[in-house]
């Protein structure tokens, strides 16, 4: 099988709800029928909340990782979705969970970067 290369996009969101962004628990069902909807295969998770408001999210796929950090006292998102397309193209998958977090979140994109590798 010839590498195909995938889609791997690095943002920065904006909220004006920060309660959202506060702690994992709202955003952790989402992802879970994100990687169920796509059928991806997770590996492992840490969420992590810390004191004060503002948390981490690392999922590792075998197709790679989808990872978030939070800062609420700024409205912040940092987001990082990656997937391979060893076995399937992904292109359209990392997309869509992209897409579905923003209207999740009901952020603004500030900073957008996608990259093929």
């Amino acid at each position: 099988m010839e590498y195909q290369p995938g889609t791997h996009i690095i943002a920065s969101l904006t909220v004006n709800r920060d309660s959202l962004i506060r702690s994992c628990a709202s955003v952790r069902e989402q992802i879970e029928e994100l990687i169920n909807q796509y059928q991806l295969q997770k590996l492992g998770e840490v969420y992590h909340d810390f004191p004060g408001g503002g948390f981490t999210a690392l999922i590792c796929l075998s197709e790679s990782h989808i990872s978030l950090h939070t800062w609420p006292e700024h409205g912040l998102i940092n987001l990082d979705i990656y997937l391979s397309n060893f076995l399937r193209n992904n292109d359209g998958t990392v997309n869509g969970i992209y897409e579905t977090l923003i209207r999740f979140f009901s952020a603004s994109v500030v900073h957008h970067q996608m990259i093929r590798r």
